[in-house]
């Protein structure tokens, strides 16, 4: 794997990553053999994982410039991942120049290249923190220092809660962190999903993971949005989320529902 002078410390290369399956799938070079043959197994049990990556990464794109287009100016990425070009703040900051992006990832990798291709213009941060322990990632003083819970915030739950087990209680995680938001912030959130066919054998690949893959169904995906209101369409495959070009080819397979959801109270 090519680190670019980032110094790979605290990194387990015996067990593929989410994250940096999800960066193989992308056509990213930040990923382990380990995690190429996850990627290349997901992909057999799944013909439209890369596609499904792929269109799971544009709705995101679009759900940034929505929330900043709706005036939103500080967002908070949990579970952001390895850096894919456009970042999350480079889409928001075409948007509007002054919007602040705090990133939280559990991984010392995410973190290493994220710091070493963040901006300098203290308009961005990336933290290392885990989605599991909320509290701790809403009080670490990175996040306060840049983001100001008396204002609206986006926060960014993006193809993350999947990775969550019953039993790491994510309705729980969600309602902390909503909790903390107050009227006008916007929850963007994206999940894998077994609805539209039988992907066990895809959940199989991460089972020797680093995090387990379980695949929630619609009702499921929505009950994360209680206490907010989802704007039009509602929940929806990915690709079908206010899409801003033709949908991919074979985008009715795409096993992600995403949605966008104001705080209105």
């Amino acid at each position: 794997m090519t680190q670019d002078g980032v110094e790979a410390v605290n990194i387990d290369t015996s067990k593929p990553h989410p994250a940096r399956i999800y960066d193989y799938l992308l056509g990213g070079k930040d990923n382990y053999e380990v995690d190429q043959q996850a990627g290349d197994r997901l992909a057999a049990a799944a013909p439209e994982a890369r596609i499904g990556v792929r269109a799971n990464r544009a709705f995101l794109q679009r759900a940034v410039r929505y929330v900043v287009g709706s005036g939103v100016r500080q967002i908070l990425d949990i579970g952001t991942g390895l850096p894919t070009s456009p970042n999350v703040h480079e889409v928001a900051q075409s948007v509007a120049a002054d919007v602040r992006v705090a990133y939280v990832d559990n991984d010392p990798i995410v973190a290493a290249h994220g710091n070493a291709l963040l901006s300098r213009s203290g308009t961005t941060r990336i933290v290392l923190g885990d989605l599991r322990d909320p509290r701790s990632v809403l009080d670490h003083p990175d996040v306060r220092q840049l983001i100001d819970f008396d204002q609206p915030v986006a926060l960014l739950l993006v193809a993350i809660l999947h990775f969550l087990t019953e039993a790491d209680r994510p309705a729980e995680i969600v309602a902390t962190l909503r909790d903390a938001l107050p009227a006008g912030s916007f929850l963007v959130l994206s999940h894998a999903t077994g609805d539209f066919a039988d992907r066990s054998a895809a959940q199989a690949v991460y089972s020797d993971a680093t995090a387990s893959l379980n695949l929630r169904t619609r009702a499921e995906v929505e009950r994360f949005f209680e206490g907010f209101d989802l704007v039009e369409p509602g929940l929806a495959q990915v690709p079908f989320w206010r899409p801003d070009a033709p949908p991919p080819q074979h985008s009715a397979e795409i096993g992600f529902y995403g949605g966008v959801a104001r705080k209105t109270a």
